[in-house]
């Protein structure tokens, strides 16, 4: 199994634990003290692109071992003269064609667009205890920068505060308060999404958000997702808990209210439940009956009053991956996200994460082939989200060109998470008495990251600024550090996505292309249909040597 690099002396990251393709720990820990790439862009921001210790050093690429087939295994282009798509009044000259003018802006949807100024999205953040404990840095984060995040599967039916009347929502606090925060800073760039499974549709969780916030909220359906094959989980410590789950019509396993399991957690033997969400139509064998439930439940969505209707799918094999998009643009859907195997989760079993699915590059490549088969009908191909272990900017670039043009957002979850924890943690041990409430973890902050960064919120964050000129002096004091953080880390990807797309002569995100990329080796070649780094463009070269 190929092992990727821990340390990386240049720009004086390591990963605390195993890394994976993303350059993220396989396990991310909330309380971490660092210091990974993606941890450390949520302070340095922009300064991260280039190596350390300027003025002392020089440095040379380490990446020239390109083993199996993956993201990494894809290489950009460059080219030495053009520049595409730079808009009025910048014309193509020398002056007007610099990295800042790469316009990043992005938009999806079919008869209502949606718009974002980064072409990035989060993962679902549902019922996992970490996306509730962080939420308010996530969303503002989010909202400020002005991309679209998702509410997760199952908030509602574990919210203790929650009240179903008739098997039917009709108060769901948590559910409220993320939509809330969110839409406070919200703009007109990004949105907020939420997500339904088998559970939500029928606590009527589609009924309550169209009542009490309209076309303000794009719903979901979700298919699955790239960590498992299985409903989503959480797990839980408390029996009381535990039961209440259960009598809400979830699976918790083991069962909580076995007088025998209930001995075993009183002496200990027990100290945790897992509460399982449902698979989804279990009831169906074909694909013509999964075509007309499908469309039976966007029809019935449209007439609840939905104008913006997204599905969310996992690393299924190929007849679910022609089926997602071919449904989603029969039915005019907004959005299709495509979750590879490799992804991230709250809580999967590891080794079914680990062994089960397509992995991330292998789906992507045939969801570009069969959007373009429809495509060659004449089909107007619903837009497309890549999901599965993508966190940096290059894998940003890599993704909107595997999928082009039908890509217009990547999905980051875990990478997204990141700067949340930190700004917490940084914020609880700046001012300890809104560490609870914040849930912070570091009584102090680490000796060392003062040494780099400095002790004050000024001094750490490098987006500290921009935030506070674009909410005012006095809405700053109201906002996490852990948005701030995702902001800065936002800014980081968005500075690295803007020099590699000036390098490849793109100066908006809809003139990347494909020849865009080649690939490190035939292998990866084959698999994605990308032409191998000797054989791209080879053709034109030898016509220019005989010309």
């Amino acid at each position: 199994m190929f092992s990727y690099q821990k340390n990386n002396d240049v720009l004086n990251t390591v990963n605390r634990g195993n890394p994976a393709e993303s350059g993220l720990c396989t396990l991310c820990r909330a309380d971490c003290m660092g210091r990974c790439e993606t941890w450390t862009s949520s302070m340095k921001g922009r300064k991260l692109l280039y190596p350390r210790d300027f003025g002392t050093i020089t440095a040379g690429s380490a990446n020239t071992n390109h083993v199996g087939v993956s993201y990494n295994n894809l290489r950009i282009q460059g080219y030495n003269y053009g520049a595409y798509g730079l808009k009025g009044p910048l014309t193509n000259s020398a002056d007007d064609c610099i990295f800042p003018n790469v316009s990043i802006e992005t938009e999806f949807g079919k008869k209502v667009k949606t718009k974002s100024k980064v072409p990035i999205m989060t993962g679902a953040l549902g019922s996992t205890f970490i996306a509730q404990k962080y939420w308010e840095s996530f969303a503002v984060g989010a909202a400020l920068v002005g991309f679209p995040i998702v509410v997760g599967e199952n908030v509602v039916g574990i919210d203790r505060q929650s009240i179903l009347q008739n098997n039917r929502i009709i108060k769901a606090p948590e559910l409220e308060r993320r939509i809330d925060v969110y839409l406070k800073y919200y703009d007109g760039y990004g949105a907020i999404i939420v997500q339904m499974n088998v559970e939500d549709t029928r606590n009527g969780v589609a009924e309550y958000l169209i009542e009490k916030y309209g076309d303000k909220v794009v719903i979901e359906l979700k298919w699955g997702q790239g960590a498992k094959d299985i409903g989503g989980e959480i797990q839980v410590t408390n029996l009381d808990y535990a039961i209440f789950l259960k009598d809400r019509g979830y699976i918790v396993d083991p069962d909580p209210s076995n007088p025998v399991v209930q001995e075993a957690f009183n002496n200990g033997a027990i100290k945790s439940f897992a509460r399982h969400s449902r698979l989804g139509y279990t009831d169906l064998n074909s694909y013509g009956e999964l075509q007309n439930a499908f469309a039976e439940s966007v029809a019935y969505l449209r007439k609840l009053g939905y104008k913006r209707i997204t599905l969310k799918t996992g690393s299924y094999g190929m007849e679910a991956l022609a089926a997602a998009i071919k449904l989603s643009t029969d039915a005019e859907l907004d959005l299709l996200t495509i979750d590879g195997s490799g992804g991230g989760t709250g809580m999967s079993p590891w080794n079914m994460m680990e062994s089960w699915g397509v992995p991330s590059i292998h789906l992507h490549a045939k969801a570009f082939e069969y959007a373009q088969l429809l495509a060659a009908k004449g089909r107007n191909v619903v837009d497309l989200a890549f999901a599965g272990g993508l966190a940096r900017e290059d894998h940003i670039f890599k993704a909107l060109a595997l999928g082009a043009p039908f890509v217009k957002l990547v999905c980051m979850g875990r990478a997204l998470m990141i700067p949340g924890f930190l700004g917490a943690n940084v914020e609880g041990a700046i001012y300890p008495e809104r560490r609870e409430k914040l849930n912070g973890n570091w009584e102090t902050m680490p000796k060392r990251l003062m040494d780099e960064f400095g002790s004050s919120s000024e001094e750490i964050f490098a987006g500290y600024f921009d935030v506070k000129n674009k909410v005012g002096a006095d809405e700053i004091k109201n906002i996490p550090l852990g948005a701030i953080a995702v902001w800065t880390l936002a800014d980081k990807l968005s500075a690295g996505l803007q020099q590699l797309m000036a390098g490849a002569r793109k100066f908006k995100i809809s003139e990347i292309a494909r020849d865009d990329l080649f690939a490190a080796n035939r292998e990866t070649a084959q698999e994605t249909g990308i032409g191998f780094i000797t054989e791209t463009g080879d053709e034109v070269a030898k016509k220019i040597l005989n010309s």
